[in-house]
This record gives structure tokens, C-alpha cells and sequence, in this order.
């Protein structure tokens, strides 16, 4: 068994779209549209183009997700997390971009981690991991 497509809540196609390609560097792989205002569309990491979706999923507003998302965020608890070589270097790729981080590069005994705001009320948490983790 393997990933194939996972989700992300959003409350916006295109802010997210656009956040997701043009800030985080994902690339499109699908946008069908599936009928008046509704889309499916995924991205997925330029390293791993043919590896696991991500798709932007309009249920934001959704009554389970809406308290979910709130309650995460208020606890500082990221929704998903996202592998990266460097996490300094993207901390401050991504800071020169605008995004809002809600916590900066920590380290603790294990991963190297940051935490950012998706711009869609998600929290989303970079994580570098060290060989054999």
C-alpha cells in the first residue's frame, strides 16, 4: 500500500494554487473542472512528480473541518508536514517571500523543524530529518 492522493483544506482554488506553486515550489499535476465552481486539483513535489498528491480540497468551511482546523491552529498543532533538505534555508527562502512562520527553525534531539501559515488557515510544519530518521 502507498500514498496516492492526500488532502489539504482550503478555502480558496486559486490563493491556494498560487501559494502552493508559486511560494512553496509545488507543481500543478491536475486542475479538472468538475462543474459550476468546482475543481479537482492536485500538486506534487517537482523532486517526486509521479509520488503522492496533494489536493486542494475546498471543505474549509466544511462544520468537522472548520472546528478541526480552528483547534489546531490555536494549539500551534501543524495539519501536514512537509520534508525539506535544509529547514533554515527554506525558513529564510520563504520568509524573503512573506510567509508568516508561527515558529522558527528548532531543533531538539531529533528532526530540525519549522512552522508556517499556509495563507489558507492551515499550519503546516517543514521538517528536516537527519540521516536514518
Amino acid at each position: 500500500m502507498r500514498i496516492y492522493i492526500t488532502s489539504i483544506p482550503i478555502a480558496d482554488y486559486d490563493k491556494a494554487l498560487t501559494f502552493y506553486t508559486d511560494i512553496l515550489g509545488f507543481q500543478k499535476k491536475r486542475d479538472i473542472e468538475l462543474g459550476p465552481g468546482a475543481r479537482f486539483i492536485t500538486v506534487v513535489s517537482p523532486e517526486e512528480p509521479d509520488g503522492a498528491e496533494l489536493l486542494l480540497e475546498p471543505n474549509a468551511s466544511y462544520p468537522g473541518i472548520k472546528a478541526l482546523r480552528e483547534a489546531l491552529t490555536e494549539d500551534g498543532i501543524p495539519i501536514t508536514s512537509f520534508a525539506v533538505d535544509d529547514v533554515q534555508t527554506e525558513y529564510e527562502r520563504l520568509q524573503k517571500l512573506g510567509v508568516t512562520f508561527t515558529q522558527q527553525p528548532l531543533s531538539q534531539d531529533g528532526p530540525t523543524t519549522a512552522v508556517f501559515d499556509d495563507t489558507n488557515g492551515n499550519l503546516i510544519q517543514i521538517v528536516e530529518l537527519k540521516k536514518g530518521e
